[in-house]
């Protein structure tokens, strides 16, 4: 099915940009990069996907299943994501609201062409049609430099929630918390550029430098861009062990390491974050129960304070083994969308965001990553994330924050500046 060649790779950083900027003459990309963030459960330093052998593309409707299937048939490494709609296909849902970005619900492809990093250990693995190509590309990679991008055009971003608007609808929300609808609910909103030309390869170099974070990706369909910085891991699969990482709290960072320092502690001790970090770990162990073996779903980090360039998050691991009757394909359907992107309980939760909310989520806090031809499976939560279809000149990113009990609108609202300053800082 596909040869395996090893290489080593004296400069792996610069190594990285080259296997990018080589990428794009491709239609379909996808690019991962942990940026050598120090994690537990990270299987590659960067992994590159190209050129669809077999891919597919559907809306919401039995998503789950189609992808099932196309999984097991293929038993190949598959890259792709779930935008978040795919809620509709689990559960009686549905999604009305705008949506300029018009992206598939879900999109996999089978590439002809991958490449692994480890340290400074490079394996490629291309199918058996193309593998007479691979010390050609090799080289060809190696010959690739950065340039530097001057933008063409000043994109005007515009908010799609208005401050006041935005208070309003957390009033609303709070309301619903009041009267035991729900305890919490992650409210997003959408930052926009209409007749947007931008180049989406020197935008991703720009974000991710900025952030750095452990779970990058450019990703690129045709037309279709995602150009994600995101601290969040969705769920991973390793033989029957699952683990998901979902985040709840943020604090702002300082230069000056006291205020640091302070930041992080105020975080830790932070009784509302808190609340909210346990309310939706809480929230995950139900989700992975569903799938996993009689007793085996555990708590192994509880309120972890991890640290990203742009901010302190809190970070809690929770890990259960697959319980031998469920698919790969199955863990994930039924713990689909990420408990932090959603809140609990979980259905209300999605009602009510659905009917606040004035932009479709689509990609926005669905999940991007890649099967392994042993059905082991690695996705991220997209946050922190630009969005960009260059047929219709349309970028877009959203931010959120979880509405509690607790919260004060003004602050929550704070909170989602704060998240969007690396995207328009980037995009300006």
């Amino acid at each position: 099915m596909r040869t395996s060649i090893y290489k080593l790779i004296s400069d792996p950083k610069l190594f990285k940009e080259q296997l990018l900027i080589w990428s794009q003459q491709f239609r379909e990309v996808i690019f991962l990069d942990s940026n050598d963030y120090p994690q537990q459960y990270s299987s590659f330093d960067c992994v590159l996907a190209v050129d669809a052998f077999t891919s597919i593309k559907t809306d919401q409707h039995n998503a789950f299943e189609d992808l099932k299937q196309y999984q097991q048939i293929t038993k190949d490494w598959l890259f792709g994501y779930l935008s978040y709609d795919l809620k509709n296909d689990v559960e009686d849902l549905q999604s009305n609201n705008f949506d300029g970005l018009d992206f598939p619900d879900l999109f996999f492809f089978q590439p002809k062409k991958i490449f692994l990093l480890k340290g400074n250990e490079l394996e490629i693995q291309y199918l058996n049609m193309c593998d007479d190509e691979v010390e050609e590309d090799f080289t060809d990679i190696n010959l690739h430099t950065k340039q530097v991008e001057l933008q063409t055009s000043v994109l005007e971003i515009q908010q799609r929630i208005s401050k006041e608007n935005y208070l309003e609808k957390v009033a609303t929300m709070l309301t619903h918390i009041h009267q035991g609808d729900i305890y919490e609910a992650n409210f997003c909103m959408e930052f926009f550029a209409e007749n947007a030309v931008l180049n989406p390869l020197d935008k991703f170099f720009k974000l991710n430098e900025i952030s750095q974070p452990p779970f990058a990706v450019f990703f690129k369909n045709n037309t279709q861009f995602l150009l994600s910085a995101s601290p969040e891991r969705y769920l991973k699969k390793e033989g029957e062990l699952l683990i998901s990482q979902p985040i709840k709290g943020t604090s702002k960072r300082f230069l000056d390491p006291i205020l640091d320092e302070e930041s992080k502690n105020k975080l830790a001790a932070d009784p509302k974050e808190r609340a909210e970090n346990i309310m939706i770990t809480d929230l995950v162990r139900n989700d992975l129960s569903h799938t996993a073996q009689k007793g085996s779903v555990q708590v192994t980090e509880l309120c972890e304070i991890y640290s990203f360039m742009q901010v302190h998050q809190m970070i809690s691991t929770i890990t259960s083994k697959l319980d031998y009757q469920y698919s790969a394909v199955d863990a994930i359907k039924k713990s689909f969308p990420m408990g932090s992107m959603t809140g609990a309980p979980k259905i209300s939760a999605m009602k009510i965001i659905e009917d606040l909310e004035e932009t479709k989520r689509g990609l926005y806090s669905g999940a991007v990553g890649y099967f392994t031809p042993e059905g082991d499976f690695d996705f991220n939560v997209i946050i922190r994330s630009i969005l960009y279809n260059q047929k219709n000149q349309y970028a877009s990113f959203s931010v959120g924050s979880a509405i509690t009990a607790l919260s004060i609108a003004e602050n929550e609202y704070e909170e989602c500046l704060l998240k969007a300053k690396a995207m328009r800082e980037v995009l300006q």
